[in-house]
This record gives structure tokens, C-alpha cells and sequence, in this order.
């Protein structure tokens, strides 16, 4: 497609060139305008969503729009969004098309001159410069999640994070909503009115902190089943037996400090947990590091365990 797309561009055409099912990019005098892709939404989609714009207003200026006063012209002139946002839209639906449309097969005879978008022309782009973005979003996209496996997959997160806490991106927090287990990338960027390779992006990043579900056989070599990428989730070494959930302190080759006078004995952890890479223990687990400040260091020995074990039962009782 791109040498089809330099060629067309030395000669300074006007027209759409046809990518058969794949999609279709408009040029005006050798510089693309627009592009447009099934893989992706529509400028429409990315304009509607969520009530932004009227979706009657987008519609009518479509129906109405003319060589003379293209569609964006309309839009524009009803005051249903500023130049700025417009160009914006079609910034941003152009060069999410362009990668899904990067190494396509195209033929000049697909060049149909004289056709043009209905939104008219509002961004001028250079084929050249849209190819250094398709790499550099390939890149991006590579370095986040080093395989394209879950790209056509559906979303599926993970019923319990391996972490005590996260911090998402607002578009990464959307993914996680709508997520269903059923929609893949491309669905749940037109369910969320979001660039398709926005939403992509989010995916591989959300999977590479180990918030999805991945297929057993993905991704890196050597990986484990359902853990791959980078980073991956550190193997955490057996822990020891114990008869019941007991308190324990953190693993630190700092000696616990034991103050004056010991605080309330904490209630009862409702949950279980195990400790997180490092030695931190997770909120909400039996060792959490308030009860480890004032309690010795268990040893793992039965008996030690269950003395401490029948002092916290004891104490319990009397309060």
C-alpha cells in the first residue's frame, strides 16, 4: 500500500484508493485526508459516543454534505463542535486506521480519482510521515506486550488482581469495565467510542501488569501457563504449614521493635492472604504489618503456632 500511496502522491491526485475489504484512503492533491477501516470505529462512532455530538446532526450533515460545503463544513457551522475538536477526531481516526491499514495489499487500478470523504478535507497528512507512526505505534505496542496474540482474543480480567493495589489510566479503567470475557479490542473500542489502537495499547499494557487472563500457550517462551509477557509475576517459594491462619510477621532482617505499651489487639482478619513479592503482605491478610509490630516472629514451629493461636483466642475472649 505504500509505494502505491508515493506513487499516487507524486502525481498530486484527488481521488480514494480502494483496499478491497480492508478499507479505503482519500487523498487531495497527493496528501492524505482521511482513512477509514471495518477494523476500526468510524469517525461517526468516535464523534456519537456518549452523547458528545448529536448523532442526528452527524447524520444530516453526511446526507447534505457537498463538494462545495463537505460535511466537517456543516458541523462546524451548526455549532455542534469547534474546528479544534474536529481536527482532533480526524487526527486521531485517520492515523488509527492507517495502522490497521499498514501493509495491506493495494493496486493502482483501486484508485478511484475524484472521490472524496463526505467530511471533507481538515487534516492534511504525508505518506511518509504516516508510515514513521504506523512503525513507531508498532513499536510501542511491541514493547508493552511482545506478541499480538491477545489482539483478536477476547478481554478477560482476572477475578483477583496479584497485587495489593493498582493505578489505572482512565481508558484502561473503561477496558476493565466492559469487559465481558466475550468482546475482543476491536469491539469493546467501538462499545467505548475509542480508537482501536488505543484501546490495543490498554489491552497489552493491562495483560503485561497481569490484570487479564492470557492464553496458556502465549508470549514469551518459557513463560508459565497463564502468565506471560513482561513483567511477569515473580514464582513465590512454598510456604510453610501451618495448622490454622496464624499472625506473621514480615519477612525482614529487621528485628521487630516492640513499643512501651502494645497497642488494642486487632480483630480477626475476615480473609486470608498470601504475601506479595518481597515480603509485603497484602491488605487484608492474617500477617498484616499492623498486628507484626508488637507480635514475636513466628518460626513456622506447630507449637509456637498454636500458643500464639490460643493467646489470640484467649484475648479475644476477655474483650
Amino acid at each position: 500500500m505504500e509505494s502505491v500511496l508515493i506513487d499516487l502522491a507524486e502525481d498530486r491526485v484527488t481521488g480514494a484508493l480502494r483496499l478491497d475489504e480492508a478499507g479505503t484512503v482519500y487523498l487531495t492533491d497527493g496528501r492524505v485526508t482521511y482513512a477509514e477501516s471495518p477494523a476500526v470505529p468510524r469517525l461517526e462512532d468516535l464523534l456519537t459516543a456518549d452523547d458528545r455530538v448529536p448523532a442526528q446532526a452527524v447524520r444530516q450533515a453526511r446526507q447534505a454534505a457537498t463538494e462545495d460545503r463537505p460535511g466537517g463544513e456543516r458541523l462546524v457551522g451548526q455549532g455542534v463542535l469547534t474546528r479544534g475538536e474536529l481536527e482532533f477526531c480526524v487526527l486521531s481516526a485517520v492515523l488509527d486506521a492507517a495502522y490497521f491499514l499498514s501493509g495491506s495489499a493495494a493496486h493502482r487500478r483501486g484508485f478511484r480519482p475524484g472521490d472524496r470523504h463526505w467530511l471533507g478535507p481538515q487534516w492534511y497528512f504525508d505518506v511518509a510521515g504516516l508510515s514513521r507512526e504506523c512503525e513507531r505505534r508498532r513499536a510501542q505496542l511491541d514493547r508493552a506486550w511482545p506478541s499480538g496474540e491477545l489482539d483478536t482474543l477476547p478481554v478477560v480480567p482476572l477475578a483477583r488482581i496479584p497485587a495489593q493495589r493498582v493505578v489505572l489510566t482512565s481508558l484502561q479503567w473503561e477496558v476493565l469495565v466492559a469487559a465481558d470475557s466475550v468482546a475482543t479490542p476491536a469491539e469493546l473500542a467501538r462499545r467505548l467510542g475509542r480508537p482501536a489502537y488505543s484501546v490495543l495499547l490498554a489491552v497489552r499494557r493491562l495483560a503485561a501488569a497481569g490484570l487479564l487472563r492470557v492464553p496458556e500457550a502465549g508470549g514469551r517462551p518459557g513463560a508459565a501457563p497463564t502468565w506471560t509477557g513482561a513483567p511477569a509475576p515473580a514464582p513465590q517459594a512454598p510456604q510453610t504449614p501451618q495448622t490454622s491462619p496464624a499472625p506473621q510477621a514480615p519477612q525482614s532482617s529487621q528485628t521487630p521493635q516492640t513499643p512501651s505499651a502494645p497497642p488494642a489487639l486487632p480483630r480477626r482478619p475476615k480473609t486470608t492472604g498470601e504475601p506479595r513479592a518481597g515480603g509485603e503482605p497484602r491488605e487484608g491478610a492474617v500477617g498484616s504489618a499492623a498486628s507484626a509490630r508488637w507480635l514475636p516472629a513466628a518460626t513456622g514451629d506447630p507449637t509456637d503456632v498454636n500458643l500464639l493461636i490460643r493467646l489470640r483466642n484467649a484475648l479475644e475472649a476477655l474483650t
